[in-house]
């Protein structure tokens, strides 16, 4: 019968091929009481050896383990057999303390092997001793049900050893059967070790570290989505995107941090504001940190510095200049275009004469037409500033019309332009202004064409105490 040992080896390998599925560790508590009821199987050199010829029969017994240290387990096992001998009442006793391996790890089904030893006893007894040793294997699994509740499946091989002649043990009888198992004691199970027992655990797959609720999932107390615990930022302000260590990134380096950075591309120097765009004080579209020329006048054409260009160097930057091409050197105005008040001044201490060539009167008439108002406000700005000077308007025409005609409309006109300024300026003296008509007679250039013809249509203002006007000039 030395080969039923094989048995409980075969219920082993089976259950080691079987599919365990991740469960909670209903094999970790610390107390396991098991109620178990089989078959026993005798060895049928019992009959030869002592005339006992029992029939293999019913096995109701029970198993208690006490776990030791994960996966070791003392074992406590025994049962009774009712049976018969030749048509008498006969019985089967026996009792072991064995050691169990079983492994710690959380399965739906876990295998188990046990080694240990008892005492045995027959009634009727088959040796003058009563009570036999045993040496007993076994092996089997355990099946959870619920986290307390499960079945244990077993076979087990009896080595009877008598006292007055152990070493030629070989009888052995067998148990196979099922039991089932009630887990006591020990923590409730805590899978993914947060704290909280997966009875009551929410989130069961929390990584370890993370700090967790009562419910076992993982606070994240600034809403990063990095778990406090693993957070080494823990107080990023919402809406920023994080890093694996839950710190704010700022891709820009602007100081605005991506998720809450609006203008998340800012070229790096330039000052922001709190939603990271770019600040441009002075909207030339430089903006301020990498603008050198911070207050530039709003319109002004700028260079990559956030500087004025100003291609005709006149001083009045390109967006702003509304004579853009001013020659190098001459005299603007507040919008770049040439000073006429200076220009005229100069004309006027230069050669003691002033020319405009663009009054304009209606025609066959003296009526100065309003287009030539401002022509005749920059000479009296002009004279303002010397009244002590004596000027004679002069006024002269082409050669179109007659002599005599052509001198009295010219007369009439230089009458109406002198007029117009003792009107508008009052720091002019009438008495220090005469008006004088020329007609044809002192052309510039020869009437022979209409560019000429346009020359010689002319207003003069000459000085004629140029005694005074040395003076000023020195």
């Amino acid at each position: 019968m030395r080969t039923r040992v094989w048995l409980p080896l075969i219920i082993l390998t089976a259950s080691l091929l079987a599919h365990v599925a991740a469960a909670s560790e209903f094999q970790e508590k610390r107390f396991n009481v098991v109620p178990f009821a089989g078959w026993t199987i005798f060895d049928k050199e019992l009959k030869a050896s002592t005339g006992l010829g029992l029939k293999n029969d019913v096995y109701l017994g029970g198993r208690l383990g006490v776990r030791v240290v994960s996966p070791l387990w003392l074992d406590l096992a025994g049962g009774y057999t009712k049976t018969e001998s030749h048509g008498t009442d006969a019985s089967w006793t026996h009792l072991s303390a064995n050691l169990m391996l079983m492994s710690s790890a959380p399965r739906t089904i876990n295998p188990f092997v046990s080694v240990g030893g008892g005492v045995s006893k027959f009634v009727p007894p088959w040796s003058a001793d009563q009570k036999d040793g045993t040496l007993e294997a076994a092996a089997g699994v355990k099946v959870k049900l619920t986290d307390a509740i499960g079945l244990r499946l077993e076979g087990r091989n009896v080595l009877l050893m008598p006292r007055r002649d152990y070493k030629n043990a070989h009888i052995d009888n067998v148990v196979a059967g099922l039991g089932v198992v009630f887990a006591l004691g020990g923590k409730d199970p805590d899978s993914d070790g947060d704290g909280v027992h997966d009875k009551r655990d929410k989130c069961p797959d929390t990584p370890h570290g993370c700090m967790v609720d009562a419910n076992g999932c993982p606070i994240d107390s600034d809403g990063d989505g990095v778990c406090d615990g693993f957070d080494q930022c823990p107080n990023t302000p919402r809406g920023a995107t994080v890093d694996m260590k839950g710190c704010p990134t700022d891709a820009d380096g602007d100081k605005v941090w991506d998720g809450i950075d609006k203008c998340p591309n800012t070229p790096k120097g330039c000052t922001v504001d709190a939603s990271g765009c770019p600040i441009d004080s002075d909207g030339d579209h430089v903006c301020d940190g990498l603008d050198k020329c911070p207050n530039t006048p709003e319109g002004c054409t700028v260079d990559a510095a956030g500087c004025p260009v100003d291609t005709d160097g006149d001083g009045v930057c390109d967006g702003l200049d509304k004579c853009p091409n001013t020659a190098l050197g001459t005299k603007v105005d507040v919008n770049g275009c040439p000073n006429e008040v200076q220009q005229r001044e100069t004309e006027l201490l230069d050669t003691g004469l002033i020319r405009l060539q663009d009054v304009k009167f209606e025609t066959a008439k003296a009526e100065i037409l309003p287009e030539s108002h401002h022509a005749l406000d920059v000479v009296g700005e002009v004279l303002s500033k010397w009244p002590q000077l004596k000027i004679e308007i002069g006024g002269h025409c082409d050669s179109r019309g007659s002599d005599a005609y052509n001198l009295a409309l010219s007369r009439r006109r230089v009458g109406s332009v002198r007029a117009y300024l003792l009107e508008h300026f009052s720091k002019l003296d009438a008495a220090q202004f005469t008006a004088k008509g020329y007609g044809e007679s002192q052309p510039l250039v020869p009437n022979t064409s209409p560019e000429n013809m346009a020359q010689n249509r002319r207003v003069e203002f000459k000085v004629m105490n140029k005694a005074v006007l040395q003076q000023i000039k020195r």
